[in-house]
């Protein structure tokens, strides 16, 4: 599917936001495709009712038109409300010079809240000089009477009874000039076998609605379950957007408008229920609002309430504080630079097999330039042991302690049953802790230097060293990439692993005692 999803669109504006170019821009945002707005009136209304109307002049609207199209293009039009026969006249005659592709026309001609958007006079001239250059025609039961009484050959249908009433009128009213017509058949609900229901009357009550597609000869029935809802305001605003979003990605009209009239349902269905009228849709039903912005989730962890006060306690650990104001006994901090060694090879395992549960070149790479950085550091832990008189032989001989297990293992298990972004997460404690635990230590007003007497001072210059600080970058440029493309639920889930790996931190400090 190809496309760049530039959506111009022509319509009013529903100062309450739930119909025209507010509903529309909202629509296409929920597609991800660009919405450009132009202007054709502005409009006093609300759930209950449109108050007044303000037209623009049509040359302004053509000049609108002409901006956007030099500039930045389009892959679909979606027309909304007009307003007069001059506008529909400027709209047509800037398009097509302009060789406008993908056209949908919606003949907005009343409103939901039963408010005259259209003239009766501007009708012929929406029918003679628009809908001939239309790719999609999308009228509703009312508006279709409407526009069947101008369409040629027999007389206009004045009673639906069933789905195929519907089909005959689809296709009257596409010998206008559309190639495609969408009927829509949210105001005649049918019963299960397709004819018109009659509420109240049983055996007769609504059960479906059928939207009947027609173009290129043939007939498609788009069928969706009957739901009640007072929350249809701006309903075909929106559906005709969707179509126009779809169409501007590449689909083919009968795909774009399929998804169109399955992205409607659930906006009705999960409305807010704003106003005392006819409330306005959904229309991010379906689209996932991170609690962060892409590129700051690292940020967001830490700041959480259920995060903060718990890496707090693992930055700032009275071992961690011990060590910055060189009291730390020496015998704690020998016993957990080899289990740190030991920890070290370990996490390194679960580095190289984040490089295997990779599927690109780049996180490969990254994963295992981090491999590089953990074993540098761990030939900085065996010559902090040769200073202290602890030969390799003695480290490798050392039991992990249960702290180091539990950790560990936790590791390598989150890497064997869960993805690679839960691995990542799970590393992150030890990755960013360290970082942070050192230049919090190298700026804190009570940690002493070696020159001051701090044996542990080479420790601290080692986590803020340019290698390390390196290994962070990657760790978190990693981290920050993959977790953008996630859901708020997968976040919370992630945000569990978080804190449970920084807690088995914490116990990692407290294998030793600190005073």
């Amino acid at each position: 599917m190809s496309g760049r999803g530039r959506v111009l669109v022509i319509a009013g504006s529903d100062c309450s936001g739930g119909a025209g170019l507010e509903a529309d821009q909202k629509t296409i945002a929920a597609h991800g495709c660009y919405a450009m707005a132009v202007t054709t009136a502005v409009t006093a209304q609300d759930t209950t009712a449109v108050y007044d109307i303000h037209h623009i002049p049509p040359q302004f609207v053509a000049r609108q038109i002409e901006i956007c199209m030099d500039d930045i293009g389009q892959d679909a039009v979606k027309i909304g409300m007009l307003g007069s026969g001059e506008t529909a006249a400027a709209v047509a005659k800037t398009l097509v010079a302009k060789g406008a592709i993908n056209v949908v026309v919606d003949p907005v001609m009343v409103s939901t809240s039963g408010g005259e958007l259209l003239p009766g006079g501007a009708v012929n001239a929406l029918c003679s000089l628009l809908l001939p250059h239309a790719t999609v025609l999308t009228p509703n039961i009312p508006e279709a009477h409407l526009l069947d009484k101008l369409a040629e050959g027999s007389d206009p249908l004045h009673e639906i009874k069933n789905v195929t009433d519907l089909e005959k009128m689809a296709a009257r009213i596409q010998s206008l000039g559309p190639k495609w017509v969408l009927l829509k058949g949210g105001h005649m609900p049918l019963t299960d076998d397709l004819t018109v229901a009659e509420a109240g009357k049983p055996g007769r009550e609504p059960t479906t609605v059928v939207d009947i597609l027609y173009g290129e000869g043939r007939f498609i029935r788009i069928q969706s379950p009957y739901q009640v809802s007072r929350n249809t305001h701006g309903t075909g605003c929106t559906l005709a957007s969707a179509i126009a979003s779809n169409l501007s990605r590449g689909m083919d009209v009968p795909s774009a408008v399929h998804a169109g009239c399955r992205y409607i349902q659930p906006a009705i269905s999960t409305a807010p229920g704003f106003g005392k009228g006819h409330g306005p849709l959904n229309h991010f039903h379906s689209s996932f609002r991170l609690p962060f912005s892409r590129g700051y989730f690292i940020e967001y962890l830490l700041s959480r309430p259920d995060v903060k006060p718990v890496w707090h306690e693992f930055v700032h650990h009275p071992f961690v504080m011990a060590m910055g104001n060189g009291k730390l006994p020496l015998e704690s901090f020998k016993g957990y630079i080899i289990q740190d060694y030991l920890y070290l090879i370990h996490f390194a395992r679960a580095h190289a097999l984040a490089a295997y549960k990779a599927t690109n070149s780049g996180n490969i790479i990254r994963s295992n330039e981090i491999v590089t950085h953990i074993f540098r550091e761990i030939k900085l832990h065996i010559e902090y042991c040769k200073s202290f008189g602890i030969s390799i032989d003695e480290i490798e001989s050392t039991p992990e302690m249960q702290a180091c297990t539990a950790y560990t293992r936790f590791l390598l298990d989150i890497g064997h049953s869960q993805d690679l972004l839960a691995l990542q997460v799970a590393l992150a404690p030890c990755t960013l802790g360290y970082g942070d635990v050192a230049k919090m230590l190298f700026h804190h007003p009570d940690t002493k230097r070696s020159d001051e007497g701090n044996t542990y001072w080479a420790w601290i210059e080692n986590y803020v060293a340019d290698d390390y600080t390196e290994a962070v970058r990657l760790a978190s440029e990693q981290l920050e990439t993959e977790v953008g493309r996630q859901t708020p639920e997968r976040i919370e889930e992630l945000v569990k692993i978080f804190i449970h790996g920084t807690k088995l931190e914490i116990g990692f400090w407290e294998m030793f005692p600190s005073e």
